[in-house]
């Protein structure tokens, strides 16, 4: 997650940037502002769609679902007075845990 908003970040960065080198010094009957205002929102809006719609993979240190297993959950366990392990109640339940690299 810190690596997407880094990158959104850096993103951001890079367009503020480009957006300051493309102002221009203020002139008297020039409507440049509202042109520079659309061109860095169109390229902001690029940016974060490009951002969202990227490739998804497993990269090192992410997690991903493990293989399925089935067990009892919730149950009790004893020794009984004959020597017998007797358990009862819970439910049995399947999942599939998470694997973190």
């Amino acid at each position: 997650m810190l690596k997407k908003i880094m990158h959104a970040l850096m993103a951001l960065a890079v367009v503020l940037g480009i957006a300051a080198s493309m102002s221009a010094p203020a002139e008297a009957h020039r409507r440049g502002g509202l042109a520079a205002g659309v061109a860095v929102g169109t390229l902001l809006g690029l940016g974060i769609a490009g951002a969202y719609a990227g490739p998804r993979y497993y990269g090192y240190g992410e997690c991903y679902r493990g293989p399925r297993q089935c067990n009892w959950v919730g149950r009790s366990c004893w020794y009984n007075r004959f020597g017998e392990y007797v358990c009862r109640g819970g439910e049995y339940r399947c999942w599939r845990p998470r694997i973190c690299d």
